[in-house]
């Protein structure tokens, strides 16, 4: 959102430690009340499309397979508004003078009807919807005057509001992301106990919330996905981080979250994952930006549904790869995302962002999705207004999925929000003529899109093992420990192991030339010795073999510290008997030419078979002194 202010991490370090607060006990589930929405009109005019959502590649699709572009805006207010400093019951001190209540902006205006409407109008088909932590526990009412043009949410916990809204704009026929933007319910996003999903509560109290809320709303289709934390950004002390193992790990707490959420509340979800929104401190001469999605091309998301994987990130002109967006303090010499030419922003955009959509057969390939990004309709700027149709036309000519920041407001207090509402519920905005945006959205709006039949692509998975387990195989999960006290990695349901990387910490699954190879028995085999090596059938002389049975394949192994351990191989559901060859990888890198995938294993040596083979044994060595991960694949072709 707008407003980042990272000159505070010099300034208002005392200020922000007081803000670390327990959340309070969580409210009790209870169905969303359905009556809440009664009165919104059904969405007939709404274009057709059937959920759950999934992802094919770099596109979103629907149930039958047909592509479902977001074309989305932020309703905000659920997060909270205050900003810190003084009362929070002065208007004065909330973002733009606009007290929400803890609730979406707009209710105290406009009904239900009224905003679906609206929004209608503006041709978008999805709403992210932000909401905070401290909203799922608050037990509180919200008072009659937030509600003042929906006298049915009157006596509501900001919980059942947000339930009220969900029905409503479901009702109406749009998409639903729900999206745990903050902590605390403040607004976001600077030093404010919010820049971590754990800066205000454990990792553990905020799976537990997001369980909570895609149970709570899992009996409702069109609440397609679940964004799982909004701008991961620096503290005053400690940096967010990409696959470090620590308490500051938003690789691995997204990889919780999300597989937690499809396993136990909601497997229809799209997970959504945004980039890290910002390390380093903002001062000349020390390091500082913003990664965004640049970690994920050498470590990306596995999760247990495989085809539920959207990445996001966030794009303002303010901002800068290296900009953190602050005036005064905090402000370094860095070029602002306005201050770089078309070509530069369009170079920039693919290097922390697109390459993720762009670049196809990866194991980092997904859909992208720019859940926000805007601008004022006060603007005069001639840089950030340049800035604003650049970007909108990189997102027309690249069919991009979006979301604009922020969808409603009060008029006269926000001009960057599409929809502004006086006290009498009149409308004003980008619908209106002298809106200068209009321009760069009706472009945006109308460009030609992918639409229809999405083919199937096949899927490049990496594994992981860095810290611990990665099994992403419910059938195994179901089973148990297959290997106690060994590092575990297993292939999702419906996919092989066809890669290896020489320390064993790495690992590639796919389904491509035949889709699911697995039967439908639930046998699986653990391999720890050499017995199911034939007579005369010695591939990898000297070394041992971990090989599957006859009529098994790969789908897991494990290790203990630098040692191969195990071998998991299930049986096929047809005949395995292609011939085999060995593929060494202990002193080389040994792909096939232009191999799909990707740098699985960054900086490792890999061993891959081909796509028409599949994996049957891995040879590793016991010498001492010797490195004792695997050393090579027994590659077999596919009938």
């Amino acid at each position: 959102m707008p407003t980042l202010k990272f000159g505070k991490y010099l300034t208002l370090a005392t200020a922000a430690l007081l803000l670390l607060a327990t959340a309070p006990g969580a409210v009790a589930a209870t169905p969303p009340a359905a009556d809440d929405a009664r009165a919104v009109p059904a969405a007939d005019s709404a274009p057709a499309w059937q959920p759950p959502l999934s992802t094919r590649g770099r596109y979103i699709v629907d149930a039958d397979g047909n592509r479902f572009r977001l074309k989305s805006a932020n309703w905000d207010g659920a997060q909270g508004s205050w900003t810190g400093s003084g009362s929070a019951d002065d208007p004065a001190n909330h973002h733009a003078g606009q007290d929400s209540y803890g609730i979406p902006l707009g209710l105290d205006r406009a009904t239900l009807p009224q905003l679906m409407n609206d929004f209608h109008q503006l041709g978008i088909n999805s709403i992210r919807l932000p909401f905070s932590n401290a909203m799922i526990h608050s037990t509180t009412p919200v008072p009659d005057v937030a509600v003042t043009a929906n006298p049915g949410l009157r006596g509501k916990t900001p919980l059942q509001v947000y339930d009220a809204v969900v029905s409503a704009l479901t009702g109406s026929g749009f998409a639903v992301i729900l999206n745990n933007h903050t902590n605390t319910s403040r607004w976001c996003c600077g030093v404010d106990g919010n820049e971590r999903w754990n800066s205000s509560q454990s990792t553990q109290q905020w799976a537990d919330d997001w369980v909570f809320m895609a149970r709570r709303y899992a009996a409702d289709p069109r609440v397609v996905g679940a964004d799982l934390y909004n701008e991961v950004r620096r503290d005053i002390l400690d940096d967010p981080n990409w696959g470090l193992g620590d308490a500051h790990d938003w690789y691995a707490a997204a990889q919780l979250a999300g597989d937690r959420i499809l396993s136990e509340a909601n497997p229809n979800l799209l997970i959504v994952i945004e980039g890290i929104n910002w390390t380093g401190l903002p001062v000349d001469g020390l390091p500082h930006g913003r990664p965004t999605l640049t970690p994920a091309r050498n470590l990306s998301h596995t999760l247990v549904a495989a085809h539920k994987l959207v990445y996001s990130a966030h794009f303002y002109g303010y901002t800068g790869p290296n900009h953190s967006g602050a005036t005064g303090i905090g402000e370094t010499h860095d070029a602002r995302y306005q201050d770089l030419t078309r070509d530069q922003l369009y170079q920039v955009l693919n290097d922390q962002a697109f390459f993720v959509s762009s670049e196809a057969n990866q194991h980092f390939t997904a859909p992208v999705w720019i859940s926000e990004f805007g601008i004022g309709a006060g603007e005069t700027g001639a840089a950030a207004r340049t800035w604003f149709g650049n970007i909108t036309d990189y997102f027309a000519d690249h069919d991009v999925d979006f979301a604009y920041w922020p969808l409603v407001g009060w008029q006269g207090h926000d001009d960057w929000s599409l929809l502004r509402y006086d006290t009498s519920g009149n409308r004003y905005g980008i619908l209106d003529a002298s809106d200068w945006r209009g321009t760069a959205w009706n472009r945006l709006m109308t460009a030609d899109s992918r639409t229809g039949s999405v083919a199937a692509v096949p899927g490049w998975r990496m594994l992981a093992t860095d810290h611990g387990d990665y099994v992403q195989s419910l059938r195994v999960r179901s089973g148990g420990d297959w290997n106690s006290g060994a590092s575990k990695a297993v292939c999702p349901d419906g996919e092989r192991l066809i890669g290896l990387g020489h320390s064993g910490v790495r690992a590639l699954c796919t389904d491509v030339s035949t889709g699911d190879l697995r039967s439908s028995a639930a046998t699986q085999t653990v391999v720890t010795d050499e017995r199911h090596v034939p007579s005369g059938g010695d591939w990898a002389s000297g070394y041992t073999k971990l090989q599957c049975p006859a009529g098994n394949f790969l789908i897991g192994y494990s290790r203990r510290g630098g040692r191969t351990s195990a071998a998991l191989c299930v049986p096929a559901a047809g005949s395995l008997a292609g011939a085999g060859r060995t593929v060494w990888f202990d002193r080389s890198d040994n792909r096939p030419a232009g191999a799909s995938g990707g740098d699985f294993a960054y900086g490792d040596y890999k061993g891959q078979c081909a796509d028409d083979e599949y994996a049957a044994g891995i040879a590793f060595t016991t010498r001492i002194g010797a490195a004792q991960g695997p050393a090579a694949l027994l590659c077999r072709k596919l009938n």
